[in-house]
């Protein structure tokens, strides 16, 4: 298998900081093999402040495999990073958007199994000019560019303990009766029960649907969205063959013995779909984006910068991150490009 591209992440953040330690405990963590897209003046900068003795070995993506064992393999970014722990400044964002695009248009080509993207500051991108809501739109976007193909991506928040989707991703509550539709869930619905089968070999996803309103609406007295907009994309769902039921009451949805009947809930709305993944799996929970024709993962925490620099950032998120990566892209059937 061809190595990971780990993506830089925002360079004043923990991102640096986690990628060093994981290279540097690769043998006790039992992490596969991976480069990173970065300034590497920046992270042997970063590597001496976290006092830690490591060799980086600027390579290609096809000599990163030979040298993990020995040097932090990075595939050099044509950005001088200049930011300090805590502190983004305008080297910021064109590292952190520059190593996306490099790591996807590897994947891409086939240098790269798959991507890990490193923590990002959307308020620092966005100040930027960066115009997409999160790395999962901008993965969408790049793969338009790449290929001219259009593909909705879908993310998912996974654990061992539990699986979420949020149908409707970063929207302010007022805005998501807007945008929430029966042919969204739906389309949701397919894109999660198609990777699930394909890439996490379950042979037959059960998806459990979450209602928008208290009690799933109770039949409509306290709202008629999950009688009019959410039942029937369930109903949709059923009819292509997918195990799925709801809309169900989200408050008691994600309790043991609950979880135990379904692989992973369809959430209405952000909130509904992170709380109850982010109380149960807060270290470890990765985000996982379906729906695209290669693998991406990504640690379930932000930059921290507070903690940036300090060497007390925990590493088990980007671990478990990399660790599913790896498992993704070895299933034997990834999503196609499609032709048209």
């Amino acid at each position: 298998m061809q190595p990971l591209a780990l993506t830089l992440g925002e360079p004043a953040g923990i991102g640096p900081d986690l990628t060093l330690a994981v290279w540097h405990r690769r043998a006790e963590l039992g992490v596969p093999k991976f480069y990173v897209v970065a300034d590497p003046d920046f992270l042997g900068r970063r590597a001496n402040r976290l006092r830690l003795d490591i060799p980086i070995a600027v390579v290609t993506p096809a000599a990163a495999d030979d040298a993990f064992s020995s040097a932090l393999p990075v595939v050099a970014l044509d950005v001088a990073v200049s930011a300090e722990p805590g502190y983004p400044d305008s080297s910021s964002a064109p590292a952190a958007i520059g190593s996306i695009r490099r790591a996807v248009a590897d994947v891409i080509a086939g240098a790269a199994a798959a991507i890990v993207t490193n923590p990002a500051a959307k308020s620092v991108l966005y100040n930027w000019g960066f115009a997409e809501p999160g790395h999962t739109e901008f993965l969408a976007t790049l793969l338009q560019e790449t290929t001219g193909k259009s593909l909705r991506p879908v993310m998912m928040l996974w654990s061992p303990e539990l699986a979420v989707i949020p149908v409707t991703i970063h929207l302010p509550l007022r805005d998501i009766f807007e945008h929430l539709s029966t042919e969204l869930i739906a389309e949701t619905g397919r894109i999660v029960a198609h990777d699930l089968r394909t890439r996490f070999r379950i042979s037959r996803p059960r998806l459990a649907i979450a209602g928008l309103n208290p009690h799933a609406g109770e039949n409509g007295t306290l709202g008629v969205e999950d009688r009019t907009i959410v039942a029937p994309a369930v109903a949709r769902l059923v009819a292509d063959g997918i195990d799925a039921r709801g809309p169900l009451p989200a408050d008691s949805l994600f309790h043991k013995q609950a979880r135990a009947t379904y692989d992973a809930a369809l959430c209405m709305y952000h909130d509904q779909a992170l709380i109850p993944i982010k109380t149960l799996a807060f270290d470890h929970a990765v985000n996982v984006t379906l729906g695209l024709p290669f693998v991406r993962t990504s640690p379930d925490h932000g930059t921290a910068f507070d903690i940036a620099g300090t060497g007390t950032a925990d590493a088990t998120s980007l671990v478990a991150a990399l660790r599913l990566a790896a498992r993704l892209a070895m299933a034997d059937s990834p999503l196609p490009i499609p032709a048209s």
